[in-house]
């Protein structure tokens, strides 16, 4: 039982070497703060050093702290290639697939409920994040981005387009009139998105605006970062909002929110699933990357 409270003990502390955080390290593992702290400080006393250097706010690494580090994340990456090829002899894909995903107004969510119904020996550890992760060394399996990765050590795969548009509720527009020019958005209620990662608003991706070579700026009746948060206000008539075309695809389609300026919005990019380049694709992996291929263009605006 030693060896079994030992090998979880060095889980605990490389997901803490990676979060910096006993509180998130907890619940990324289903443990108490506390709980992440005493395992910590047990696998201190029996290797008899520090390894960390514990603050009021995070904990960083000491130099033996990076040392061990670096070793237990072969022993766990052994044992985890070791379950991977058991698992490869069955004929069904099993155990825990960690996927990034970007924080896109539940986008991925029926696909993803799709891909559990059909291999639910599969279970998905999924981490819903702007920031920009770092897919190795925080374990990621897979991740999907509203754009590819420049990281040479990742295999990147595009799922499908998606572009940036203008909406508003129909009742807003009945009241307040309908923009025939970005020009005329300076007259209107402006509900904009701010990157988490950036702290900076998202800017409003608009052909022929001269606005802002006259010095104006749109008008920010409300800034947020979250995309459901602004689509609920569109909806609920309180501006126009500038979202991708797949967040706003159920509600264009039901009528509860209208599209404007069509010809004068220019941003687009592409979808991408990416996975590390330097691991043996396991059959989770690869189940998991052929599937979303295969289906995700389908929850897509085309």
């Amino acid at each position: 039982m030693e060896s079994f409270s030992a090998l979880g003990g060095l889980e605990v502390f490389v997901h803490t070497a990676r979060t910096r955080n006993f509180a998130e390290t907890g619940r990324n593992l289903g443990i108490s703060a506390s709980a992440v702290s005493k395992s910590i400080s047990r696998l201190e006393e029996r290797v008899g050093v520090r390894l960390f250097q514990r603050s009021t706010r995070s904990v960083h690494l000491t130099s033996e702290g990076e040392m061990f580090l670096e070793r237990c994340s072969r022993i766990l990456g052994e044992l985890q290639a070791a379950e991977d090829e058991l698992n490869s002899l069955t004929q069904h894909p099993r155990g825990r697939l960690k996927v990034g995903l970007a924080l896109s107004a539940g986008l991925p969510l029926p696909v993803l409920s799709a891909f559990m119904a059909h291999h639910p020996g599969i279970e998905l550890d999924l981490d819903f994040t702007d920031r920009l992760v770092d897919v190795i060394d925080e374990g990621f399996d897979v991740v999907i981005r509203g754009n590819s990765l420049r990281d040479s050590r990742l295999v990147s795969r595009p799922l499908g387009p998606y572009r940036a548009i203008l909406v508003a509720a129909p009742a807003y527009l009945k009241e307040k009139g309908v923009p025939v020019k970005p020009v005329d958005l300076l007259n209107h209620e402006c509900l904009h998105y701010r990157s988490t990662p950036t702290g900076k608003v998202y800017p409003w991706p608009l052909e022929h605006s001269d606005f802002a070579a006259e010095g104006f700026s749109l008008p920010l009746t409300m800034v947020c970062n979250s995309l459901d948060a602004l689509l609920y206000m569109a909806t609920a008539g309180r501006g126009i909002a500038c979202v991708t075309d797949f967040s706003a695809r159920s509600a264009v389609a039901e009528g509860h929110l209208k599209t404007i300026l069509d010809t004068c919005v220019t941003g687009s990019d592409t979808i991408h699933i990416m996975w590390p380049s330097n691991r043996k694709m396991t059959p989770k992996v690869r189940v998991f990357v052929d599937f979303m291929l295969a289906h995700f263009g389908d929850y897509l605006v085309t």
